[in-house]
């Protein structure tokens, strides 16, 4: 059983180490074991790694063979059935949906059983944000299908951040913008928010910033009111209050747009790192006009004014009917295997991989 790592210093780097969990060690009261069924694999991914030590996406999943610290084992989206359980109301055979490692295998401790969730309390996750611990029991599902698993781990995960994105812009007023300009357009991410914008008859002129290669591309989904290159930007109206919303952590290109747009750039949501390589540099955005959003932080905001019930109600439908329309566009390439995830890592880190590609690592 092997496990998939990445060198936390340069995480183009990769290895595959045999796990040291021993699944046929005998269970403490409250541990679970999980056999990983499938599970996504994106850009949003490289992101986790990106962000590993920042944000401490590290900390989910310890790697083995590790006493320097130096590798990282990245977390998944994905689905698993459990083997061995010393938990009583989880019997073995019960499906979840959830945060994983790169691996076969994982063990949960601790466990707090919920009607429709699990949540994993091992004490080495008890501080990270708690939708990351938390597992669907989607046999306790009315509607669970699983011919739609692979939909829901490839876009849920970034739907959900897309979701969270328009309900922020949309409750603060757009921060007063004519103009919402999403970079990185072609990302999964950016598709979902752009769902979104078109949805909302009141949401501001959206603008698609992309490669010129996924130009075309971007055009062809209609979802935004344009589109344009990043070899273009000055093809974009400096006259009108302009937010943005960064898929890229491109520090670059996010200082030619502050340049072009001046005064007019009122505020910016940094999101993603879909280039990941190019950040870390001085945009020359007024701290006072950019954050860094981040999706858990603002559910568990909104899960306290509306309630869990409540969010769940307005998320989960916006994300179904953006997957189902996902699906006139979207490509699933299976791979069989963290051993095939590692042949095509690089390709993924380094954005090589088609827009509307999405990877599913069967295990």
């Amino acid at each position: 059983m092997n496990e998939f790592q990445t060198l936390k210093s340069d995480i183009t780097q990769c290895r595959l180490v045999e796990s040291a969990l021993d699944i046929d060690a005998p269970l403490a009261v409250g541990e679970i074991i999980f056999k990983v069924d499938k599970f996504g694999f994106s850009a949003n991914n490289v992101t986790y790694a990106a962000a590993g030590d920042q944000l401490g996406y590290w900390q989910f999943f310890p790697a083995s063979d590790n006493d320097a610290g130096k590798w990282g084992i990245i977390p998944v989206w994905g689905f698993a059935d459990a083997v061995a359980s010393n938990v009583e109301g989880v019997n073995l055979g019960e499906r979840v949906f959830g945060y994983f490692p790169t691996s076969g295998y994982l063990k949960m401790q601790d466990v707090k059983v919920f009607d429709n969730r699990l949540i994993d309390g091992a004490e080495h996750r008890s501080k990270l944000p708690p939708g990351y611990n938390t597992y669907r029991r989607v046999d306790k599902e009315s509607a669970y299908d699983r011919s739609e698993d692979n939909l829901r781990m490839l876009l849920w995960p970034l739907y959900i951040t897309s979701y969270c994105l328009w309900d922020s812009l949309q409750d603060k007023g757009w921060h007063g913008a004519g103009q919402v300009l999403v970079v990185s357009a072609s990302s999964k991410t950016s598709i979902g928010l752009a769902y979104a914008l078109a949805a909302d008859e009141k949401a501001p002129t959206s603008i698609g910033l992309t490669s010129k290669g996924n130009q075309n591309w971007v055009e062809s989904l209609g979802l935004y009111d344009r589109t344009v290159n990043y070899d273009a930007i000055e093809n974009i109206d400096a006259s009108i209050p302009t937010v943005i919303v960064d898929m890229s952590g491109n520090s670059n290109l996010l200082a030619d747009i502050h340049a072009h747009l001046g005064k007019n750039l009122v505020h910016c949501l940094n999101v993603g790192l879909t280039h990941w390589s190019e950040g870390g540099k001085d945009t020359g955005i007024a701290k006072e006009k950019r954050e860094f959003f981040f999706a858990p932080s603002h559910i568990q905001m909104r899960m306290k004014e509306w309630g869990p019930e409540e969010f769940e109600k307005r998320s989960s439908l916006f994300i179904h009917e953006s997957s189902k329309k996902s699906t006139d566009w979207m490509v699933i390439e299976k791979l069989a295997g963290v051993e095939k995830l590692a042949e095509i890592y690089s390709d993924v880190c380094e954005g090589k991989l088609a827009p509307e590609k999405a990877l599913v690592v069967e295990l």
